[in-house]
């Protein structure tokens, strides 16, 4: 995993922005980083007032969990489906996922999606 830019870095940036007059791409060439890099900087220093680096990485729990999960482990086990078709009931039940999670969620669960004929 990266790590952040140094905060002298972020200042220096920055600071040729704001107090220099440069440009964001004139800024991005001279320090060598990109010019989207040099833009959210300036903007996160006008809406935070700091340059400091947001919270890299961390763990983010299951979309589908609790209610949502029991309902769905009885929805597959009662009735064929597919993964399309789920998402589409769970986004009725007022839980938006998209495929993946979906797919994630029925492989974890060693669940199979396949029709029965």
């Amino acid at each position: 995993m990266g790590k952040p830019y140094s905060m002298d870095l972020r200042e220096r940036v920055v600071a040729s922005v704001e107090r220099e007059g440069l440009s964001r791409r004139q800024a991005s060439a001279r320090y060598g980083v990109g010019i989207s890099t040099v833009i959210r900087w300036v903007q996160r220093l006008r809406d935070t007032s700091s340059l400091a680096p947001g919270k890299m990485g961390g763990h983010r729990p299951k979309k589908i969990a609790g209610e949502h999960r029991d309902w769905l482990l009885l929805r597959c086990r009662v009735a064929d489906f597919t993964l399309r078709g789920l998402v589409v009931e769970l986004g009725e039940r007022g839980l938006k996922v998209d495929y993946r999670s979906v797919w994630e969620f029925v492989h974890a669960e060693k669940l199979s999606h396949k029709k029965r004929r």
